[in-house]
Parts: structure tokens; C-alpha cells; sequence
């Protein structure tokens, strides 16, 4: 696989991010993408050597667009320049939570894992009610040496607990999340080496998952909205 024609390819349309470049260069996109899903396809084997539940996936069905929605958006460019994909049992759906990752130059590459999305009541209420109730389990995750060497936990906050929660509960700060998730930022100097990129994925993604399997278990039972 080839990321650093992922990373000029990308570059390039960072610096001419309009409809009539990005056509007219199709053919490089194509080749890029293609080998955006090489890099995917050789993940989801190392990850399925420590979480089996992702390797039925298909590269392919992992991805999101580059299109922008621009409508409510003073920044009107038609293209987010990078490639990002979610990695879980269910693919790309939101949850089950699982792995991310997002190629951007610029240093804006990411590792991550976790609930990024904000907007399921219900998906923050399972959540809030399973660290509530198993609060010791939360904190020995997040708590690892390991863990806290790369991460700490992230979300969209309310200013005080929510009604129904104790204020001074042991984990009230987290109890004001409305999502919860973890990022580890690359330097494009990070991506130069894809074997190397590969065994950091790996080894961030394996330290990530408890966290994703504590969040797993309070999301048991959730269906996503129709759309």
C-alpha cells in the first residue's frame, strides 16, 4: 500500500479544493481510494488478531465521503480533503463503537475510538446509567498505564450532571458527557513508513479496545434510528 500518494493526493486537494480539480483529477482519487482500502483491508487483519467481531468487513462498506454538506457552513468548500473510515461489528454505523481512523495532512491524522456521535438521547442515557452503576470498572480502564500514556477521554460536555444523576457521583465528570471517545493525533512524518503506521495502529487499537468493549456493553440492546 501506498500512503504516501494517499497523503499528495490529498494535499493536493487541500490546496485546489473545487469541483473542477477534483474531476478533472478522478483518476488519481480512484487511485488513491484504492489504496485507502488496501490499508484497511491489512487493519482489519491486525485488529481481528485481538477483536475477531471486525473481520467480516469489506473495506469498502468502511468509508465516508469526502463531500461536504455545506448548506449551514460559512466554510462553502465541496470536499473534506481526507480519508476516514470506522472499523466495528456493524461496520460503519456509529454504534457499536469501534476503531477510527482519518488519513488528513497537516498533521490532523487520527487514531481513535469510542461514541463520537452526539445526537442518540438514548445512546448517551445507556451510557451516563452504565458508568453510574459501574463506576470501579470505568476507572481501572481508564486508568491503565497503558491507557493514560496515549489517551484521555473526550466528549461534548454539559455544564453540571444531568437530572437524574448524583451530583457528587465519584464520575460526575463524566457523567456530563453527551459522547465519549478517544483520539491520538499523527505528525505527517508518522505516515511515512506504512509497516510501521501499521504496528502503531495496532497497538493503539488494542489498548483502545476495553474501552470500546465497557461502552459496548452499556450500548447492548441499542438500535439505531431509522433513517
Amino acid at each position: 500500500m501506498n500512503i504516501q500518494f494517499i497523503m499528495d493526493y490529498l494535499s493536493s486537494l487541500s490546496r485546489n479544493n473545487n469541483r473542477e480539480w477534483y474531476h478533472a483529477n478522478k483518476d488519481d482519487y480512484k487511485k488513491a481510494n484504492a489504496e485507502f482500502e488496501k490499508l484497511l483491508q491489512t487493519l482489519i487483519l491486525e485488529i481481528g488478531k485481538f477483536d475477531s467481531s471486525i473481520l467480516h468487513n469489506n473495506p469498502k462498506d468502511l468509508t465516508f465521503k469526502m463531500v461536504r454538506d455545506t448548506r449551514f457552513s460559512h466554510d462553502k468548500s465541496p470536499y473534506n480533503p481526507a480519508f476516514r473510515a470506522h472499523i466495528s461489528a456493524k461496520g460503519k454505523l456509529p454504534v457499536p463503537v469501534g476503531y477510527y481512523l482519518m488519513i488528513k495532512p497537516g498533521n490532523h491524522s487520527f487514531f481513535g475510538g469510542g461514541l463520537f456521535a452526539d445526537m442518540f438521547k438514548e445512546a448517551t442515557t445507556r451510557i451516563r446509567d452504565y458508568i453510574s452503576q459501574n463506576g470501579e470498572e470505568w476507572e481501572k480502564i481508564i486508568h491503565k498505564p497503558d491507557f493514560e500514556k496515549y489517551f484521555t477521554v473526550q466528549g461534548t460536555a454539559l455544564k453540571n450532571v444531568p437530572a437524574g444523576y448524583e451530583k457528587e457521583h465519584p464520575q460526575a465528570e463524566y457523567l456530563k458527557l453527551k459522547n465519549w471517545y478517544l483520539e491520538y493525533t499523527l505528525k505527517d512524518e508518522e505516515l511515512k513508513d506504512a509497516e510501521i503506521f501499521l504496528a502503531k495502529a495496532a497497538e493503539l487499537f488494542q489498548i483502545i479496545k476495553p474501552f470500546n468493549d465497557y461502552l459496548n456493553k452499556a450500548l447492548e440492546g441499542f438500535q439505531m434510528p431509522e433513517r
